[in-house]
């Protein structure tokens, strides 16, 4: 059994952590206490902001110059390391304590062999010598289950998909057997499977270690399912900090049971992920009937791409023969054939790399179909090259929101000129007043403030931001919209008021909903028919309760069974 926080390998007391701005010192971490006891897992849970990295990164004793530890202690391994030196620190990151980031492409150095910065850390904590740094560094791609390791070794990050960077990232961290890791957001925008065998990995090797964990994480079902005690934060507090069988069974605190109550899961609908504030007096929207024609007809689709070296010519040339496997181009699409209904919301699934954005991306008319037809009425947009598509009456008819709701938005815009973009573009709407009435009417409609319209992308909010997305996706009154991962960098509760906001508008303007997501518990409240996905084939589809609740086929079943979720 784990040791008690009475005895912890690392203890924060009274910890406040202050950054200098333009409009004064921001206080982002106040007076918190948190311990981790030796061979604990512990979970930090709370939204953007409340301070869970922040906490971290003063652990860790790497804020940026605007920030400082303006009290309190954080003693590790009896170590004081407020009053550590920057050279202890720097011997002790890596070997003693280490970190997972978020983004495993941005903590990858993008020029340089995953092998090698694997090597780099055991040399420069002398787990290693040249000779054998290079077999050592193989040794743990093994350990990290990571197929062909002698091959991998050679790889560039841009070359391996997110889940294998991720293992990577984990692979640096956990080179010199560190007593800490600290794991922020270690699965964001992962698949679930691939989320689990992550997850499964580095708990598989902490406990055999015995090490102590930190995951930091918005996601409730992920610290219930790894957790050994929670610590929630809100706004720069701990608020609650328990056992993690009791806090998601019985929350002591009005933000915890907030948390707990946006949280998509199993028999819940999208009205009762909204907390008390969140919950308009108005009814529930009624969902547009379905009138059974397909607004759009997928038939068939293909989507290849030649493999490194391989030219158009020898492309076709492979097709009247009979190549080696590895000649053949690589399809990323394989022959899929769905249809989607007017006033229909179709959920397609499936893990990263199966196919799901290059379908939407066909649909949407932005990347042009190897074979197949696109039918959007009576009318095969797919034969159209996208580029000529984009000036066409039916553009309109099509409009897209993009996952990311910060990179999708130009910096240069305000809110208000990328809402307008499409109206300038394919619209109708003359003069300056005129445009600006279209645009507040378009954020009034998706719950933006007015008093925001002025503001630029990054004096936003990142609920505000996918509000901004929307808007400009209906500015033209489409009559389908692809969403694709809508709310996947978004905080539970910011989920879960765009959940309702979609479902609202839909139901207002009578729209079709083509929904890209790898999160089927989002999936099952928003949609009414789902396509599952894998390796570009369509393995099964059907009604939403048919596929969630009595799936046929072993993978959609194992994409079930994978999702994490709190305890009811």
């Amino acid at each position: 059994m784990l040791d008690t926080p009475h005895q912890p390998l690392l203890d924060i007391r009274d910890l406040t952590v202050e950054f200098a701005t333009r409009r004064g010192t921001v206080t982002a971490v106040r007076n918190i206490d948190v311990s981790v006891g030796k061979g604990e897992t512990l979970g930090i849970v709370g939204e953007s902001g409340s301070g869970k990295s922040v906490t971290s990164f003063a652990v860790m004793r790497i804020l940026d110059r605007a920030g400082r530890i303006a009290e309190g202690s954080i003693t590790f391994s009896s170590i004081d390391l407020r009053a550590a030196s920057d050279g202890d620190m720097a011997d002790m990151r890596g070997c003693e304590m280490s970190m997972i980031f978020q983004n495993p492409r941005a903590a990858l150095n993008p020029i340089r062999k995953v092998g090698h910065q694997i090597e780099d850390v055991l040399l420069r904590h002398v787990q290693a010598v040249s000779a054998d740094a290079k077999e050592k560094a193989i040794d743990i791609l093994k350990q990290m289950r990571i197929a062909r390791p002698e091959e991998r070794y050679h790889a560039y990050p841009f070359e391996l998909s997110g889940g294998m960077c991720q293992r990577i990232v984990i692979a640096i961290a956990l080179a010199c057997k560190p007593q800490l890791l600290i794991a922020d957001e270690p699965t964001t925008g992962l698949g679930v499977t691939t989320q689990k065998a992550v997850m499964e990995l580095v708990v598989e090797i902490t406990h055999k270690r015995g090490m102590s964990t930190i995951l930091i994480t918005h996601d409730l079902g992920l610290a219930a399912a790894y957790c050994d005690r929670v610590v929630v934060m809100q706004k720069g507090k701990v608020v609650e900090t328990a056992p993690s069988d009791v806090i998601f069974k019985a929350p002591a605190h009005a933000y915890t049971r907030k948390l707990m109550r946006a949280t998509p899961r199993p028999g819940a609908t999208l009205r009762d992920l909204l907390d008390e504030e969140g919950t308009s007096a108005s009814p529930p929207p009624h969902a547009p009937q379905i009138d059974g024609r397909p607004l759009l007809k997928i038939d068939n689709l293909v989507k290849e791409y030649p493999r490194q070296g391989v030219t158009k010519s020898m492309v076709q040339l492979f097709r009247r023969g009979a190549p080696a496997a590895e000649e053949l181009p690589f399809r990323a699409v394989d022959g899929i054939s769905f249809e989607i209904m007017r006033g229909q919301s179709v959920g397609l699934v499936g893990e990263s790399g199966c196919g799901k954005s290059t379908t939407s991306m066909m649909a949407m008319r932005l990347l042009d179909p190897t074979s197949g037809s696109i039918m959007l009425d009576d009318e095969d947009i797919g034969a159209i090259p996208a580029r000529a598509f984009a000036n066409l009456p039916a553009r309109k008819r099509i409009q897209m929101v993009f996952q990311d709701p910060t990179d999708s938005l130009n910096p240069r815009f305000t809110a208000m000129r990328a809402i307008a973009d499409p109206i300038l573009r394919l619209g109708d709407i003359k003069g300056r007043d005129a445009l600006r009435a279209r645009c507040e009417e378009l954020a009034q409609l998706v719950g933006l403030p007015r008093h925001l319209i002025d503001r630029f992308p990054h004096q936003l909010s990142g609920g505000q931001k996918a509000r901004v997305g929307i808007a400009r996706a209906i500015a033209l009154n489409p009559e389908l919209v692809i969403l694709d991962e809508p709310t996947a960098a978004l905080d539970v509760s910011v989920q879960a008021i765009v959940l309702n906001l979609l479902d609202e508008l839909k139901a207002r303007l009578g729209m079709s909903y083509l929904f890209v997501s790898h999160d089927l518990h989002v999936v099952r409240l928003l949609c009414d028919h789902v396509i599952v996905m894998r390796s570009g084939r369509i393995v099964e589809q059907g009604s939403a309760e048919q596929v969630l609740e009595a799936p046929q086929d072993d993978y959609t079943r194992e994409l079930i069974a994978a999702i994490p979720h709190p305890p009811v």
